[in-house]
C-alpha cells in the first residue's frame, strides 16, 4: 500500500495510490497520514480497503495534482551520517563503529516536488538520495529482532545538506541540514509488504540530467532494524517519526572538482519502489 497526502501547502489531505497511479481520498477513514493513522492496526484497517470504493481524486499526482510529505505532523526527523561504506571512502572517512546521529529539523520538511530554496549567501549546499524508515508504533529500548513491527513504511528523502554550515561554521551539523526546504519527502510512504527487500533497493540521484548518485541500499552499514533500536536507545520513537539512513556515494562534496546546487536546476532522484522526486532549486529572495 502507498499512502500519500495531497493538496495544497498546509491544507494536505490523505490518500492512497490505487494500482492505476490515481489518488484515492482517505478523509472519510483517518484525518491524517500522521500520528496514530500510522500504528499497525490501523494499517492492516487501510489495506483492506478497497480502493475503488473509496472517492476518487482528479488530477496526476505529481503533475497537476501537487503531493505533500507523505507524513503529516512529524515530531523528529532523525538522520543517519556515513552509513554508507562506499560514501564514508568518498568522504575520505572510515566507517563509523556505530550509527553517527544528527538531527533535521522538521520545518525543513516539503513536499517531494516542492522547490528547494537556497539559504541566503550559500555556496555549498548538496544533494544526498536516502531510505527513510517511518514509525508506526512507538517505544524505547526496541529489541532489535522485534523492531520492524515498528515500523509503518519506507518513503524517499532528499537530505539536502550545506556543507559550509555543516562542516565549517562550528558546532553539529544540524545547521547545515536543517534550513528549510531542505527535507523533501515522498512521494508516498510504503508499507513494507510491498516495498519489498529493503536492504537491497536501487537509489540514483540526477542534476538537470547527469547522474551523480548511483547506488544500493546494499552497502548500508548499519541496517533498518539496527537503526531504529540504536535511536530508541536515545530517545523515544513515537508514531509518524521519520529515520533517514544515509546516503550511497556521488554527492556534490565528493566530486573532484566538488560541484554545489545553483539557481534553477533540477534534481530529480529515486529509489526502487519508492517512487521519484523532483525539485527546482531556487535562490533565496
Amino acid at each position: 500500500m502507498k499512502l500519500l497526502r495531497y493538496g495544497p501547502v498546509g491544507q494536505e489531505k490523505p490518500g492512497l495510490l490505487d494500482d492505476a497511479g490515481q489518488v484515492r481520498d482517505l478523509s472519510g477513514i483517518i484525518t491524517d497520514v500522521a500520528g496514530d493513522a500510522l500504528h499497525p492496526d490501523m494499517i492492516a484497517k487501510l489495506q483492506g480497503l478497497n480502493p475503488a470504493d473509496l472517492p476518487l481524486v482528479a488530477g496526476t499526482p505529481q503533475d497537476d495534482l501537487r503531493l505533500g510529505a507523505c507524513v503529516g505532523n512529524v515530531g523528529k526527523m532523525v538522520c543517519i551520517g556515513l552509513n554508507y561504506a562506499d560514501h564514508a571512502a568518498e568522504a575520505g572517512l572510515d566507517v563509523p563503529k556505530e550509527p553517527v546521529v544528527f538531527n533535521k529539523f522538521t520545518s525543513a520538511i516539503v513536499g517531494p516536488n516542492d522547490d528547494v530554496v537556497l539559504p541566503r549567501g550559500s555556496k555549498k549546499t548538496d544533494w544526498e538520495v536516502e531510505l527513510a524508515i517511518v514509525i508506526g508504533k512507538g517505544g524505547t529500548y526496541i529489541d532489535e529482532a522485534n523492531a520492524m513491527d515498528h515500523v509503518a513504511g519506507f518513503c524517499i528523502v532528499n537530505d539536502v545538506s550545506e556543507r559550509e554550515y555543516q562542516l565549517e561554521r562550528s558546532g553539529t551539523w544540524d545547521k547545515g541540514k536543517g534550513c528549510d526546504t531542505f527535507g523533501p519527502t515522498g512521494p508516498w510512504l510504503v508499507t513494507p509488504d510491498e516495498g519489498g527487500d529493503f536492504d537491497d533497493l536501487g537509489m540514483w540521484l540526477d542534476i538537470d540530467g547527469k547522474r551523480y548518485q548511483n547506488g544500493s541500499t546494499a552497502t548500508m552499514v548499519f541496517k533498518v532494524p539496527h537503526l531504529v533500536a540504536y535511536c530508541s536507545e536515545f530517545m523515544s520513537l513515537q508514531p509518524g517519526d521519520i529515520i533517514s539512513t544515509g546516503t550511497p556515494p556521488g554527492v556534490g562534496m565528493g566530486q573532484k572538482p566538488q560541484v554545489y546546487l545553483a539557481d534553477g536546476q533540477v534534481m530529480t532522484l529515486g529509489i526502487d519502489k519508492l517512487g521519484v522526486q523532483r525539485q527546482t532549486v531556487r535562490a533565496s529572495k
